[in-house]
């Protein structure tokens, strides 16, 4: 071969190369490799320069969610499905869709409450609602293991204190632990759960093996709460909850009590009964007391309160300064359900080792618009928040003022980021699923970039509503609509629809429309296990209302069977004194 057909295929060798590189370079630089996003974010609002792609979708109401270092993401879902109950995916040629979608994970789960999903040490665990599980995942494969370990089980219906906030959320440290909340069973520790007036019991004995964190070995088998070592205490509910690694201590964000003008009308309105009590977002070392059921945090005077079942009247504060105090508390009722310290370097610096916490969303602030329903951000510093909370994400609800809970189209559940620094959101509606990632010059991101988002701030679901002009009930409500409005609307919905997930619909239901004793007989004495309406299963808890006079339980139930697209005769006073008659003759 010649030197001038060598030097000829050297230059060309060349630059082909130098091709390649800058096409590489062209690549690496344009975003990383980074998918494109959808035309319209998947319905989000993003700050500047960020961009949303949905994964999936309509997989069914999603609870936590995890993603492993290939990328390949998982999803906890709420019920238990015969073909399984958890949900693998996999995108295989990088355009940000699963191109992969399969089942795995069988159990029975009567009460639909899944939560957990998370991955540690090789394995993935996930909770049903009284159970923890793991299996163990498999190099290069997107299912894992078929083997599937019992690590923990709650046996929550034997409980002499009865069932409630019974997820089974979980983390764990860097040291081998894992920790997972045990709710409280009841609202306020009650001496009547959730009945007007009803003083707090003192000392409350749930204390003892509820409303708090254990601390459990991972590897073993077949614990009970025995088993486990308490870690901290005075914790109603904590859903989201996470180990930090920036500064090694457990993060929770911790749901405050309910109801409380129903319960006490005669020291809150209806408007502080929206508003309060905050949602606590928590460092949790161990030994931590956060106070309930005794105490309460109000984000308003921003101090730890005597809750009115031990005393208080709003303003009482008690010992409330000798409780775990919180970094943050956010307005009532926005049901924070996960949490996530960034880690990655996709994102600007502004986001590096901050909190994203995800807002579920309220279902008790009538008369007042619905709160929550986004994503938000805490910027971090040296351990402590370094700044106001953000609006991250917002959108998801498809709607600004949220009269019902079951209009919205989506409620962000789940937190996880992946192996490239995207963040991955789960909703639990309809089983959406979004990938977060940024898309601009991470040395340029500021103000200009996030006054984008924070417009949001000021929409009717996330800023604190005017007592009076943003109250939606502008009439005087009378008879049975009244009582309906003051005690059933938090959980049925003004539409009568329910929630969708905890709360049955009163339209079209059997329970309202066919045997008339026993509707009354729900009413005076409560439900107290899960309840199938329309052939889909409720679990939460309805408090007895044996309170209400004769013809307060005769006006609501007349209006429920006469409303809601309902058209059924009325039930009178006298059919719902004989029913209580029957009932103390019991």
């Amino acid at each position: 071969m010649s030197s001038f057909l060598l030097q000829k295929i050297w230059h060309s060798g060349v630059k082909l190369m130098c091709f390649a590189f800058i096409v590489l370079a062209f690549t690496q630089c344009n975003n990383n490799g980074l998918p494109k996003g959808d035309p319209d974010n998947g319905g989000l609002y993003l700050p500047g320069d960020f961009e949303a792609v949905v994964v999936a979708d309509s997989l069914g109401a999603a609870r936590h969610i995890a993603v492993n270092d290939n990328g390949d993401v998982y999803v906890k879902l709420r019920a238990s499905y015969p073909n399984g109950s958890n949900i693998a995916l996999r995108d295989e040629n990088n355009d940000g869709k699963a191109d992969v979608i399969e089942r795995f994970g069988f159990y029975t789960d009567s009460m639909g409450y899944g939560t957990a999903m998370r991955i540690n040490n090789g394995y993935i665990y996930y909770s049903s609602t009284n159970q923890i599980f793991r299996s163990k995942l498999k190099p290069g494969k997107l299912l894992p293991d078929t083997a599937v370990e019992l690590i923990l089980t709650d046996d929550f219906m034997h409980d002499p204190f009865g069932f409630n906030h019974t997820a089974k959320p979980l983390t764990f440290d860097n040291k081998g632990n894992m920790y997972v909340p045990y709710g409280s069973p009841s609202d306020v520790c009650q001496v009547l759960d959730r009945i007007p007036n009803s003083p707090g019991i003192d000392p409350c004995p749930q204390l003892e093996l509820h409303a708090g964190i254990w601390k459990f070995n991972p590897n073993k088998q077949n614990q009970t709460i025995k088993d486990g070592t308490r870690y901290a205490t005075g914790i109603r509910s904590a859903v989201a909850i996470t180990w930090n690694p920036n500064d090694n201590n457990l993060y929770i964000v911790q749901h405050g009590r309910d109801d409380f003008q129903r319960t006490w009308p005669k020291k809150y309105t209806r408007w502080q009964s929206a508003m309060l009590p905050s949602e606590e977002f928590l460092r949790i070392k161990e030994g931590s007391n956060v106070g309930w059921p005794y105490y309460y945090f109000d984000n308003m005077q921003g101090k730890k309160l005597l809750n009115p079942e031990y005393g208080g009247d709003g303003k009482i504060e008690g010992k409330g300064k000798e409780y775990e105090q919180p970094l943050i508390g956010f307005p009532g009722h926005w049901a924070p359900n996960d949490i996530l310290f960034y880690q990655g370097d996709q994102f600007p610096e502004h986001y590096k080792h901050g909190a994203f916490i995800a807002f579920h969303g309220s279902t008790i602030r009538a008369p007042y618009s619905q709160s929550g329903y986004f994503v938000g951000f805490v910027p971090f510093k040296d351990g402590k928040p370094s700044g106001p909370w953000e609006v991250f994400a917002d959108g998801f609800s498809g709607m600004d003022t949220i009269v019902n809970t079951y209009d919205t189209k989506h409620r962000p559940m789940g937190l996880a980021e992946g192996p490239d620094g995207s963040i991955y959101i789960s909703d639990s509606r309809k089983g959406k699923l979004w990938r977060i990632m940024f898309k601009g010059d991470k040395t340029k991101f500021g103000k200009e970039q996030l006054a984008v988002i924070e417009k949001r701030k000021t929409s009717a679901h996330i800023r604190t509503p005017d007592e009076v002009a943003d109250k939606l009930e502008k009439g005087d409500a009378e008879g049975g609509e009244l009582v309906y409005n003051t005690y059933c609307v938090a959980c049925h919905g003004k539409n009568g629809k329910g929630d969708g997930q905890r709360f049955p619909p009163l339209e079209g239901s059997e329970y309202v429309l066919t045997d008339r004793k026993r509707l009354i007989n729900i009413v005076l004495n409560g439900m107290q296990k899960p309840i199938t309406v329309k052939g889909k299963t409720f679990n939460n808890i309805m408090p007895p209302h044996n309170f209400l006079s004769d013809v307060d339980v005769a006006s609501v139930l007349t209006y429920i069977r006469q409303h809601f697209n309902n058209n059924e005769t009325a039930i009178w006073y006298d059919e719902v004194a004989h029913e209580r008659k029957m009932n103390d003759n019991r």
